[in-house]
């Protein structure tokens, strides 16, 4: 898929000559796969790799701050669990530390030792500085809910009939405190595996958050068993926590139902050439089937449980 960025083919060398870490040359430029909101370049020359993230082009309504972006980045590296931020321009792109290590596919979070390893990885993400800015799903649905709306975006049938639902999801899980530096959006992809510990990239939509967005976050974009949720849970606190296993799975619904709305701006408004659509749809029967399905209930009294 091709993705149009605010820099044309035919500059980009220019683009790449007035960042440090990949003026010298001669130099090799690789397009990586992947990039939904990024075109991301894997540059080689006598300096070292690195890799250089540039915005796509046009106005985005999914409201991703790039400052913010590169602050937390700059986090991330300094908790040891990121890639070190090598440049950053606004507009123009953020450089960072190619990372050895192989990105992993939903598969691979089926094997135990790889899932405690990610645990881990997150672990040492929210034990670091924290972040500069809040994430919460529930505000972020809102919003993409309001500008659905505004543009006349399509949506999904039945999608406001859970909001009453998402509200008692939202009292069961209680005031946001002990909130800590998540990247909040950990598919597969934006873990980096060298056999032996996992590094976390990509933090477009990071910012403080419970940690059980996250947990339950991986769960759900992996389409994991429920039985590795328990495992993800026991790895990240170092024994069985069947309330935070709860409260993961509502967050996991709420990811599901609140990146649904992602989707659907995407598809009425980017010019990639993706099936956004799809996409969003395959989150969103997810999450009716939870909506509709006989947990609900017991998750919300689990969840609320003291501890």
């Amino acid at each position: 898929m091709e993705l149009t960025t605010t820099v044309l083919a035919s500059d980009l060398d220019a683009l790449l000559d007035t960042i440090p870490c990949t003026a010298r040359q001669p130099r090799t430029v690789v397009d990586l796969p992947g990039g939904l909101t990024n075109r991301n370049l894997k540059v080689t020359n006598a300096d070292g790799t690195c890799v250089v993230r540039i915005p796509a082009g046009g106005k985005s309504l999914l409201g991703i701050d790039r400052d913010v972006e590169h602050a937390n980045s700059v986090a991330a590296a300094e908790a040891g669990v990121g890639a070190p931020v090598l440049h950053y321009r606004a507009g123009e792109g953020l450089a960072v530390g190619f990372l050895p290590g192989r990105a992993l596919g939903n598969a691979d979070l089926h094997r135990p030792d790889v899932l405690h390893r990610v645990a881990a990885a997150c672990r040492q993400l929210h034990s670091g500085p924290r972040f500069v800015n809040d994430f919460d799903m529930f505000e972020v649905q809102a919003r993409y809910r309001r500008i659905v709306a505004e543009h006349g975006f399509r949506i999904p049938e039945r999608y406001d009939e859970f909001a009453p639902a998402v509200a008692s999801i939202r009292e069961a899980l209680g005031p946001r405190t002990d909130t800590v530096p998540c990247n909040n959006d950990l598919l597969a992809e934006n873990l980096l595996d060298d056999g032996e510990r996992v590094r976390i990239i990509d933090y477009e939509y990071s910012g403080n958050n419970d940690p059980c967005f996250e947990l339950g976050n991986i769960w759900s974009e992996a389409t994991l068993p429920l039985p590795l949720l328990d495992e993800l849970v026991t790895a990240y606190y170092g024994r069985p926590r069947p309330r935070q296993v709860a409260r993961a799975r509502l967050f996991a619904l709420m990811s599901q139902y609140g990146w649904t709305l992602w989707a659907a701006i995407q598809h009425g408004s980017s010019p990639l050439d993706f099936d956004f659509w799809s996409w969003g749809m395959e989150k969103y029967d997810r999450a009716v089937a939870a909506f509709d399905g006989p947990d609900l209930e017991h998750l919300l009294v689990a969840a609320s449980q003291p501890e």
